[in-house]
């Protein structure tokens, strides 16, 4: 009798151990997870935020003042507010897949990863120094196919790690309807100048320079 309890339903102390054994794993793979987590989600954010910081952006760049906005135009405050979010989130994704040693699939996700946060960090000099928006819809297109194959891949490892970028898929889907919208309501983009560029033009137009004999000149309008 005692020995058909053993088989059937009774745990041995051996079994135990076992169980515990699994569950300081686990604990473990926690544990190193959050480690990894407290470095790729600064690291992220810092990437994120030094790009911003190549360029003057939003109403700090007279260029961009300059541009029609569509209707649907989102205010200032959302865009840091969603790219904070969003590397947040990213930095997640990615210390979860580098904490994810045992699959053959991490080498090339972190590499898909690399490449997709390349072309993040190229879109702002584009767009707010080059103040090229074609070209910046073209990359927010690559960028938003290279988001998706890297949700794709991350998906085969860990399904969490997908679900984390779907924010970011849809944000940059979103950028890149406003993108088509401004390139379409600013043909000439490239050639915009500042408003204070051209108040200092017309100023040059309406004045002349006079010499009074001294060695300074002075301006006077030409009316």
């Amino acid at each position: 009798m005692r020995r058909w309890g053993r088989r059937r339903g009774w745990s041995s102390p051996r079994n135990k151990e076992d169980g515990l054994r699994e569950i300081a794993s686990k604990g473990q793979l926690r544990l190193a997870y959050l480690r990894w987590a407290v470095v790729t989600v600064p690291f992220v954010l810092l990437l994120g935020f030094t790009s911003a910081r190549l360029v003057p952006s939003g109403s700090s760049n007279p260029w961009y003042v300059a541009l029609i906005k569509p209707d649907n135009m989102p205010p200032e405050w959302a865009f840091p507010l969603a790219w904070t979010v969003i590397y947040v989130l990213m930095g997640l994704a990615l210390a979860m897949i580098i904490n994810a040693r045992g699959s053959t699939l991490r080498g090339p996700a972190l590499a898909l990863f690399a490449v997709q946060m390349a072309a993040n960090l190229a879109w702002t000099p584009i767009f707010f120094g080059m103040h090229q928006v074609f070209t910046a819809f073209v990359v927010v297109g690559v960028l938003g196919v290279l988001v998706f194959a890297t949700m794709l891949l991350f998906g085969r490892i860990r399904m969490g790690a997908a679900l984390l970028l779907v924010p970011y898929l849809a944000w940059v889907g979103y950028a890149g309807f406003l993108l088509y919208q401004i390139n379409e309501l600013n043909p000439n983009a490239a050639s915009l100048v500042s408003a204070g560029g051209s108040e200092q033009i017309q100023i040059d137009e309406d004045s002349v320079l006079v010499d009074d004999g001294n060695d300074s000149g002075t301006v006077t309008n030409a009316d």
